[in-house]
């Protein structure tokens, strides 16, 4: 898988030690921003105490409604803070 590898090459300290992490993200986040830089991109983050002392997991989903709905992962990695891109929706 692509996106795997490029996560794994260009985020090691996401992989493979929180692998785990990027389901828990996209299962169940705390918040959804649309990106800034792709408007058919959305960041699903999620914070883990367990994470680095504690961190945000971001997923990267892009969207294509042509010619199917597809959805997939683009890259995934860590972050200490958010920034960037509207807040579509927010864990209340």
């Amino acid at each position: 898988m692509q996106s795997i590898e490029h996560i794994a090459e260009r985020h090691p300290e996401l992989l493979p030690d929180h692998f785990d992490r990027i389901e828990d993200t996209l299962n169940d986040p705390d918040e959804v921003r649309r990106s800034s830089r792709f408007g058919n991109a959305r960041l699903f983050s999620r914070w883990f105490d367990s994470v680095r002392g504690g961190k945000h997991v971001v997923v990267v989903v892009v969207s294509d409604g042509i010619p199917d709905d597809r959805d997939w992962i683009i890259t995934a990695y860590i972050s200490r803070k958010l920034s960037g891109g509207t807040v579509e929706w927010k864990r209340p």
